[in-house]
């Protein structure tokens, strides 16, 4: 039996070589598929990327 198909959206993209190599390279050893390694890795960067700009926002009020 399938698994159930994934609510997502295909995303394509073009990598440098050696960072597609570092990426297999790393979901071999952790054993998970790149969809999850990659979604991860996006997910880490964007909630810091909010984190800083949460704080950015806050610094700003201080300010006035």
């Amino acid at each position: 039996m399938a698994r159930p198909k994934k609510n997502g959206t295909y995303l394509n993209v073009c990598i440098d070589t050696p960072v597609y190599d570092r990426l297999a390279d790393y979901c071999e050893e952790a054993g998970q598929p790149k969809t999850v390694a990659v979604e991860r890795a996006i997910t880490a960067y964007l909630d810091e990327y909010d984190e800083k700009q949460r704080r950015l926002k806050e610094l700003e009020k201080e300010v006035r």
